[in-house]
């Protein structure tokens, strides 16, 4: 460990956080709910105006949001350069956190200048209208950033409601949280400085450089032919049994779903192999969808699982406790996933393929690689030879070796720039939500929100088992409404007391959560899955809501069992 590297780390991971952000803005890849294409894919769709205005409101919210948070950044800059703070080998703070008013205000020029991209607006020539209105936003933003008195004392909320609004309209998440924040502080007086001083701790935070580098190496592993060898490997071993491609096709997108850190890069990059193959091995088409769109968000419970390491950093629980506790439950869903599969085997005499001891084998000496870099991350981190960051260091440095030098899947000229790119735009929207939740987070916890919600929730629900029962409903609307990363640093810190009040340990709890938000990603009408299901199968989005109905009910029977039987996640803690 080099002295000081630990804290020069933590920095790097806010430049990479606002960084990426501000490519994520550029490339239209800031995340947002799915309630904005259903506005413009479903009955609204060629009603005159509805897709412009649309996009005009997202814009002008957003472009006003990022221009306040870019000047609260700059005052926050400009304190820490009056105190001199600094921070590892006596390097300026201040220094540190100039990227964040300077990506802000990219954000909100490429929110104002993409507004106007529409196939409505470009066919009509409203596209220069569209980008003029959402400049207003952007003056409408600093103008309030200079005069914050303005709304000192002043009831908010139906400001709150607009920025709400223009989210479901297909706005930018990051700007619902950090504008909500905003506003709410604004209201009591508090400097604006408070919202980007939150996103610096949560930035700067010991654990989060994990889940850049266990991005970049899940991005990495995801190039070449992985994914091929993954699938021989696993049909060598279960192509026998009743229903074994099923079974293949759930326990690949589980395990490439646990490297890449997303149910949405799973049905993207494994779509179009597995697709074919169950449909090839006679299993039906509404079958096939289901269990592809189901199995994308398998495998969020396995370690080194992106939600559970976040969990544990908001949470505050140990998180090698969480990738133990998460194992049963996983195991669990994939084992009813593939149960299901085989019934669906049987019901349409779907031909088995003969075990060959030769295949598995050589199956095994392919991926022999890939197989190793797992035991490598687990050994380093539960013996104790690695903290959490340096086991995704190896774990990424080990994909880069494994993909540029042995397999050569990945060109350093041609490649690596690319994937790069497209990694730190991932990133960059998923820490920028991250960022400003924080902000949102300080100002419920200021104002006493968690202990109010507990004692509430304690006068009307006696029952743990009832309390468990609601607690599972109200995760399953959030994680059909929000994406499990901001849902997280949002929604904690709430049920975290709730969670205490009723006994219940904080591993099941993080469990139940991250079970509930991996169930939200199948939920209809929103949930992100069947979305990307829709996009990449070319399907309407009602026949993907039939195909998943089934397996949503199976999952939900799933998160029920884990909910209820808490041995299942806290019974492996006593061997560690």
């Amino acid at each position: 460990m080099v002295p000081g590297s630990g804290p020069i780390v933590q920095h790097l991971t806010l430049w990479v956080a606002f960084l990426g952000a501000a490519l994520a803005a550029r490339e239209g890849k800031l995340l947002s709910l799915a309630t904005g294409q259903l506005l413009r894919s479903g009955r609204f769709r060629g009603v005159p105006g509805v897709s412009r205005t649309l996009d005009i409101v997202a814009g002008f919210v957003g472009a006003c949001v990022s221009t306040i948070l870019a000047r609260a950044s700059y005052d926050l800059a400009l304190l820490e350069k009056e105190f001199g703070t600094t921070f590892g080998p006596d390097l300026p703070v201040w220094i540190a956190q100039a990227v964040m008013p300077v990506a802000f205000v990219f954000i909100a020029l490429r929110l104002a200048w993409r507004s106007g991209h529409s196939e409505e607006e470009n066919a009509s020539g409203g596209r220069w209208l569209a980008r003029g209105l959402t400049l207003l936003g952007i003056v409408l933003g600093a103008w309030l950033g200079q005069r914050p008195e303005l709304l000192e004392e002043r009831t908010v909320w139906p400001w709150v409601g607009v920025v709400l609004l223009a989210t479901i309209g297909g706005g930018p998440i990051f700007a619902a949280i950090g504008g909500s924040a905003c506003l709410l502080f604004l209201a009591d007086a508090v400097p604006l400085a408070a919202v980007p001083a939150e996103s610096y701790r949560m930035a700067v935070s010991p654990h989060l450089p994990a889940i850049p580098l266990f991005t970049l190496a899940g991005f990495l592993l995801a190039e070449g032919d992985v994914s091929q060898r993954m699938l021989r490997l696993f049909r060598g071993f279960f192509a026998w049994a009743p229903g074994g491609t099923a079974i293949v096709c759930t326990v690949l997108c589980a395990v490439v779903t646990v490297l890449t850190g997303g149910s949405g890069v799973t049905i993207l990059v494994l779509g179009g192999i597995l697709l074919p193959a169950l449909r090839s091995d006679g299993y039906g088409q509404r079958f096939s969808l289901g269990l592809l769109t189901a199995s994308g968000s398998l495998g969020l419970l396995l370690p080194p699982a992106l939600p559970l390491i976040l969990f544990g950093i908001v949470a505050q629980v140990p998180i090698d406790h969480l990738f133990v506790g998460g194992i049963l439950p996983g195991l669990l869903l994939i084992g009813l996933m593939a149960f299901w599969g085989m019934r669906e085997a049987k019901r349409n005499e779907v031909p088995r393929t003969p075990f060959s001891t030769r295949e598995a084998f050589d199956s095994i000496r392919q991926a022999k690689w890939e197989l190793l870099l797992p035991v490598v991350l687990l050994a380093s981190v539960f013996g104790g030879f690695a903290t959490l960051v340096e086991a995704a260091a190896l774990t990424a440095c080990t994909a880069f070796f494994l993909q540029v030098v042995i397999r050569r899947n990945i060109s350093l000229r041609k490649d690596l720039l690319r994937i790069l790119r497209e990694c730190l735009a991932l990133l960059g929207g998923v820490l920028l939500i991250l960022a400003v939740s924080m902000g949102l987070t300080n100002y419920l916890v200021d104002a006493e929100i968690p202990a109010q919600l507990v004692e509430f929730v304690r006068s009307h629900i006696e029952s743990k088992l009832v309390f468990l029962l609601a607690l599972n409903v109200f995760l399953l609307v959030v994680g059909c409404l929000m994406d499990i990363f901001s849902a997280t640093v949002v929604v904690v810190p709430l049920i975290a007391p709730l969670g205490a009040a009723y006994g219940i340990d904080p591993v099941h709890l993080g469990i139940i959560f991250v079970a509930n938000l991996e169930l939200g990603y199948l939920t209809p009408p929103v949930g992100l899955n069947l979305f990307l299901a829709s996009y990449r199968f070319q399907r309407p989005l009602l026949e993907i809501y039939r195909a998943a109905l089934p397996m949503l009910l199976i999952l939900g029977f799933g998160v029920l069992v884990i909910t209820y039987l808490p041995f299942l996640t806290t019974g492996l803690l006593k061997f560690f």
